[in-house]
């Protein structure tokens, strides 16, 4: 993949050391949206969407095991499977709709902060690591084409929330 037809986001990977502070800053966005004055945030608008605090405690969650990937790849010099999140199945099982917004969003700038951390401590060697991704198909993908991705998701789920709230 190196453009997303539907957000317009292209993949350039020569930016992937720049990625941990599109993360943090592309977060802050992201949250500033949740914490729109009287927006519904846990009305889903159509079956087949999320709702906003959805999305929210997806993009979350995803932050956390991105981090742990990154931080497997580190550990090893044969490229790691990243085994899939099952983002479906923790819409129910983690109730997203449930969870308190202020708790959300506090985690989502903690989960942002952590990772970019992360990102902004790999050497140049370490952006080349290897990792086995899942999604859309399993394929090699380097630690710099995961961290652009993940910037990728955070500004596609953030127009996501933001059609829902205009």
């Amino acid at each position: 993949m190196n453009r997303c037809d539907e957000c317009g986001f292209e993949y350039d990977l020569d930016a992937a050391e720049t990625t941990g502070e599109a993360i943090r800053t592309g977060v802050v966005e992201f949250v500033e949206l949740l914490g729109s004055p009287g927006a519904d945030l846990r009305s889903r608008r159509d079956p087949g969407v999320w709702s906003p605090l959805e999305y929210g405690c997806h993009l979350r969650d995803m932050l956390l095991v991105q981090r742990e990937r990154v931080l497997a790849a580190r550990r090893s010099t044969e490229p790691v499977m990243c085994t899939p999140m099952g983002r479906d199945e923790r819409v129910e099982h983690d109730g997203y709709a449930d969870q308190d917004p202020a708790d959300v969003t506090r985690q989502l700038i903690d989960a942002a902060a952590l990772l970019g951390r992360d990102l902004d401590r790999l050497a140049a060697s370490d952006w080349v690591r290897v990792v086995i991704y899942t999604y859309p198909t399993p394929s090699e993908r380097t630690l710099g084409w995961v961290a652009t991705h993940t910037v990728h998701e955070v500004r596609h789920h953030t127009l996501d929330i933001r059609r829902q709230l205009t």
